[in-house]
């Protein structure tokens, strides 16, 4: 539960795996997730006939989390012509109104700003070729499509999909526990323990060597983050580009000091208090 909000799912085809419809209490829009395979299964649902936004989900050959955003006055059609125009995908999240009452300017107004907001998060590859052009609309009907955006985020968060979540956990600076690294070799970091896992912010420095006793997955992973351009060579520092999510604190101090680790710890407060001792607090 947000924002006072019930989440209400139904199982269309009584099926876990299969279509689902979403709603919020006292909220005028409505959720469909639906796999490929069932979009020609959607003739029944008249409302898909309807002007909406859509996200199309699935992974690149790498395995990475893809997604594409677009629009429609006829959500059904739209997404039927994806499936031979598009091949990565393999579940939708259609948004829609119950009351009929999004028209096209509203649709492109949402188009860019889920765009533009999984963009800025990166989490998932974003696959449309362009950015979508942002409609102008009125201030009243910018606040409410707002309003429908954060809905929507929750839904697709609800949904199994962290494609417009932050990495980092936003809290009030008071609370926030940041750690850090400084060692050997120009190691110089800092991040955070998240519910996905332990977030090295962007900016932070990664040694510059790493030790012959490094273990080979390791090694592995950080030349994937080097090729990736996720740690850059910067005025002969490597450097995170972006914040990155690493599984564990473990993994996040190996790639950081280039030589095998505990994360819990080499990640310290800057009072000294290690991420083992702060836990165990």
């Amino acid at each position: 539960m947000k924002y006072g909000k019930t989440i209400k799912i139904f199982l269309i085809d009584g099926d876990s795996n299969g279509r689902m419809s979403c709603e919020l209490s006292n909220w005028s829009g409505k959720a469909y997730k639906i796999p490929r395979i069932k979009i020609k299964d959607c003739a029944d649902r008249e409302d898909l006939t309807k002007t909406g936004v859509y996200l199309l989900l699935g992974k690149d050959e790498e395995g990475k989390d893809m997604v594409y955003v677009g629009e429609a006055e006829n959500i059904l059609k739209r997404l039927n012509q994806h499936l031979t125009q598009k091949d990565f995908w393999n579940e939708s999240i259609v948004f829609l109104s119950k009351d009929n009452n999004l028209n096209k300017a509203h649709i492109k107004y949402l188009e860019n700003r889920l765009h533009e907001i999984a963009k800025s998060v990166n989490r998932y590859k974003v696959e449309n070729s362009v950015t979508p052009t942002q409609s102008s609309i009125s201030e009243s009907d910018m606040a409410e499509m707002e309003e429908f955006i954060e809905h929507a985020k929750m839904l697709v968060s609800t949904l199994g999909h962290k494609v417009f979540e932050e990495k980092r956990e936003l809290k009030p600076k008071k609370d926030q526990n940041i750690f850090y690294i400084k060692a050997a070799r120009g190691a110089d970091a800092q991040g955070e323990r998240t519910s996905d896992g332990f977030v090295v912010h962007k900016g932070s420095i990664a040694s510059d060597s790493t030790t012959s006793s490094m273990a080979a997955s390791s090694l592995r992973l950080r030349q994937s983050l080097i090729d990736n351009e996720d740690l850059k060579l910067i005025h002969e520092n490597y450097v995170f580009t972006e914040d990155y999510i690493f599984s564990s604190p473990t993994t996040a101090a190996v790639i950081v000091m280039g030589r095998n680790a505990n994360g819990l710890v080499e990640w310290k407060l800057k009072d000294g208090k290690t991420l083992k001792e702060f836990e165990t607090l």
